[in-house]
């Protein structure tokens, strides 16, 4: 579904990515993981056009969309969530889920001199959408609540919920565990694993959480110091010396051998 083909990006003579080439599967759920600094949430950055490339190639469906901005990858179906959660503070959960879809009636200044009906029933249309996707993701009772007052993991909630919004095609998560207690974090595993099934999302996710990562990710693509290190079963990759050796380092490695 999306190639990744030697793919740069440089800050100076800083490689943050260093000719990465990987794919993600449709209908996978596809783990990123890797030592800090190791070039993930750069390479997300760059697939979802907040960064430009150095140089390489990122196609989606066979078509290139190599530097395309979030908004176009937007209207194709790449959408991408944050390590923090950028909701609208002053908004109940339920308008930050109604204002996502693009081109509304609303904002025209046309229709709301002359076409208030058809902006009504949209809005009714939106928060009935709004509603359930809060029902699917088990919580409706924060419908009503400011944005800013709902904890992390419920934030994570939010932001997937929006990505259901417009039935995205594939989704970039970017440590949906990050400050979320294990209860939510579960509960967002279980929101990540329906959608995969039950309406084909495909996802790819950054996590340190390696219990997280093992529920649901299959496959496992392992990056260190930009570039792509492994690719494989959960179980597999975390056998890889290589990998072992990227995390823990040689000395660190040497001594859990000997345990």
């Amino acid at each position: 579904m999306l190639t990744v083909e030697n793919l740069h990006r440089h800050f100076g003579a800083f490689r943050a990515v260093n000719g990465a080439s990987l794919t993600v599967e449709r209908g996978s759920i596809t783990g990123l993981i890797g030592p800090n600094g190791a070039g993930k949430s750069t390479l997300f950055n760059v697939i979802a056009g907040r960064l430009p490339p150095t140089s390489g190639r990122v196609t989606m469906d066979g078509q290139d969309i190599t530097g395309l901005p979030p908004h176009a990858l937007f209207h194709r179906g790449l959408l991408r969530t944050f390590q923090i959660a950028h909701e609208f503070g002053s908004m109940t959960v339920r308008e930050n889920l109604m204002m996502v879809p693009a081109q509304q009636a609303g904002e025209s200044l046309l229709n709301t001199w002359f076409r208030r009906g058809r902006i009504r029933a949209e809005e009714k249309a939106l928060r009935r959408k709004a509603d359930e996707v809060l029902e699917f993701l088990t919580i409706s009772h924060i419908a009503d609540e400011k944005a800013a007052n709902i904890s992390g993991g419920q934030k994570k909630l939010v932001e997937l919920g929006r990505t259901m919004m417009v039935d995205a095609k594939i989704v970039f998560l970017d440590e949906v565990g990050a400050g979320v207690n294990r209860t939510l974090l579960n509960t967002i595993g279980d929101a990540i694993m329906r959608l995969n099934r039950e309406r084909g999302y495909t996802f790819c996710v950054i996590e340190h959480d390696m219990d997280f990562i093992g529920r649901l990710c299959d496959p496992v693509i392992v990056m260190a110091q930009g570039e792509v290190l492994a690719q494989g079963r959960p179980d597999a990759i975390m056998q890889d010396e290589a990998v072992i050796e990227a995390y823990l380092g040689t000395g660190l490695k040497n001594k859990v051998a000997h345990v």
